[in-house]
């Protein structure tokens, strides 16, 4: 194990990064108390994706959701509404 304080570790945090990832345990102590641990990042972390590329959750509903046919209808009433309401086409 490695104990490195961290003004120590500032100035070699490339070796230390180094021998990390060749599996040493690797702590950096403030005032000689333990503070933190460097450790390598494996590649298990990435997430799962489909053949396209996209992540595996992205269309996972495919099939579960229906949409009304008449959705974007026009409605005369909402129409109505919105001219006759005083929000200038500019804003404001």
């Amino acid at each position: 194990m490695i104990v490195a304080n961290i003004h120590n570790a500032k100035t070699n945090l490339s070796r230390l990064i180094e021998r990390a990832e060749a599996g040493e345990d690797v702590i950096i102590a403030r005032n000689g108390k333990a503070a933190v641990r460097l450790t390598p990042v494996t590649d298990t972390v990435s997430p799962a994706c489909r053949p396209d590329g996209y992540p595996a959750w992205m269309g996972s509903l495919a099939g579960e959701i229906a949409i009304a046919a008449d959705f974007d209808a026009f409605d005369a009433d909402i129409a109505k509404a919105f001219e006759a309401s005083d929000v200038s086409e500019k804003g404001q």
